[in-house]
């Protein structure tokens, strides 16, 4: 099930969505034209690693560049491929303005930032001795999903169901399409932990309960919200 996009009109111009998906862009376009992508040490340099958080794992010097603390926000512009970056910027620009539009440009890059934080220290702490680096905007952009599910529980989103030669598009509640997001994240980090995957699934789930809870502390004016939303209802159109 693919999202293609929301029926959830906003009030204003996404304009820090469109900035950090343009971050993302650049950032991994600088990657793939650096001699050090191929070989991986790009993400030693700026990825968050588990062992270097708590255990004062030392990566080699030549390959050293901020301390491990920063990395936590230098990982999550950064991306491991096309369809890592693809996709998590599919869900970005499908789900992220109307968080904005409800939070405000200052208070989302807060919540963007923070939801990106739990996130990473969420897989941190489920594996605090690996050496291998975590990079990626999922766990933020998990965040956003945790906050549009509880602000937005029943506006209509288009998804694609590929399904061969029958694939479909239909419009279901977003409760349904992250709900779904959600629990493939644990089952896709059951099935990864006993097969050795590499996705970091800890993160994903991680970033999104964060984003469900801390939403409602971040909620600029909820009585506005349900103002809004009675007065242009996505669950009514059509």
């Amino acid at each position: 099930m693919i999202p293609l996009k929301d029926d959830n009109p906003t009030r204003s111009k996404p304009i820090i969505t469109y900035v950090i998906i343009t971050i993302c862009v650049i950032i991994f376009l600088l990657e793939i034209t650096s001699p050090n992508y191929n070989t991986g040490a790009l993400f030693y340099s700026w990825g968050v690693i588990p062992a270097s958080l708590i255990h004062n794992f030392q990566i080699p010097n030549e390959i050293y560049r901020v301390p491990p603390t920063i990395t936590l926000f230098t990982s999550m512009f950064m991306h491991g491929g096309f369809m890592h970056l693809i996709g998590n910027m599919l869900y970005m620009w499908i789900f992220a303005d109307n968080i904005e539009d409800e939070l405000g440009k200052i208070k989302f890059i807060i919540f963007y930032l923070m939801s990106g934080v739990a996130a990473a220290l969420t897989q941190v702490y489920m594996n605090t001795e690996s050496t291998i680096p975590m990079v990626g905007a999922s766990g933020a952009i998990g965040g956003i999903l945790g906050a549009y599910i509880v602000n937005y529980p029943r506006a209509k989103v288009l998804v694609l169901i590929p399904l061969g030669f029958f694939s479909q598009i239909i419009k279901v509640p977003a409760l349904f399409v992250l709900g779904i997001w959600f629990l493939l994240q644990f089952i896709s980090s059951a099935l990864s932990s006993s097969s050795g995957g590499g996705v970091a699934y800890g993160a994903h789930i991680g970033g999104f309960i964060f984003g469900a809870i801390s939403i409602l502390f971040f909620n600029r004016n909820s009585n506005k919200r349900s103002k809004q939303q009675k007065k242009i209802n996505p669950w009514d159109q059509n």
